[in-house]
């Protein structure tokens, strides 16, 4: 038992977090090796052995920060939810003691997921950001309107002018696409979702595209009042000199699902998806 390696990672930041890790941390140790206790993104994963797990304390916002700070030696994560909608970080804080052991023994199913390349070319110099859930196109104060184009393979296939563009993973696609009218995806498929955010035409809808094509969006008018948000948490100042390509990333995010928690009891459970309205009594 004792064999399994384990990083612990969270966001130090969030309230809560640091107290859980201190009362978690003993019993963990109990259970198997803990290689690392990194809550504020600190540590150089690349120095360590390769762990097992990752069990990650905050929120959703901690598992994408603790997917790009595992970069491309990604390991099965465990979430533990000390925010709001825990999408990804679907255990309790008290659910840990119980879960855990079932977890070290291998007692678990693991869901693969689709993680993205963006690849940002000024004309000078190129930077390429890891992401899990989405790349957002998005204009900045003072606020106007930006066009952008699109296109596939090299090939261009349509023009937005608008708020902004989002492309978003399957995982992605219950956050910033969902609230712009994008579809809810299966977490599992290969596949991006293309959404505009608040297109200045009546003609423009979300589209779903296989995660075998290459995204290229460039910029015109408005460029200099956009900027491109990865994952909610890192941006990059645009203009109309860049060129942003979207892509699916070399490796995979695996997240580990414990017997009681599913997708769907999290989408009726968080957004109350597929439930019937309460309606009053009749007087």
């Amino acid at each position: 038992m004792m064999g399994v390696k384990l990083y612990v990672l969270g966001n130090a930041q969030r309230a809560g977090v640091t107290a859980e890790a201190e009362r978690l941390v003993p019993f963990l140790r109990s259970q198997c090796e803990v290689l690392t206790c990194d809550l504020c993104q600190q540590c150089d994963l690349d120095t360590l052995p390769l762990a097992d797990l990752a069990l990650v304390l905050g929120g959703d916002g901690a598992i994408l920060r603790a997917a790009r700070q595992m970069a491309y030696r990604q390991v099965p994560v465990l979430g533990v939810n000390l925010g709001r909608l825990g999408f990804l970080a679907d255990l309790h804080p008290d659910e840990v003691r119980t879960c855990f052991p079932q977890v070290v023994r291998g007692e678990y199913r693991l869901t693969r997921h689709l993680m993205y390349e963006c690849v940002v070319n000024d004309g000078d110099q190129t930077q390429t950001f890891l992401g899990l859930n989405e790349v957002v196109f998005h204009t900045v104060p003072p606020f106007g309107i930006v066009d952008l184009e699109l296109a596939l393979d090299g090939d261009p296939v349509a023009r937005f002018s608008g708020d902004g563009l989002i492309i978003s993973t399957p995982i992605g696609s219950t956050g910033h696409s969902l609230s712009a009218g994008g579809p809810i995806l299966g977490q599992e498929l290969q596949a991006f979702v293309v959404t505009p955010i608040c297109p200045h035409a009546l003609t423009y809808r979300p589209v779903v595209e296989s995660a075998e094509r290459t995204f290229t969006v460039t910029l015109g008018r408005g460029a200099d009042h956009a900027t491109l948000i990865i994952d909610g948490q890192l941006t990059v100042p645009l203009s109309a000199r860049h060129r942003v390509s979207v892509r699916r990333a070399p490796v995979m995010f695996s997240l580990v699902k414990v017997p009681g928690h599913s997708f769907y009891q999290t989408l009726r459970d968080k957004l109350h998806w597929g439930t019937l309205p309460t309606y009053s009594s009749e007087p």
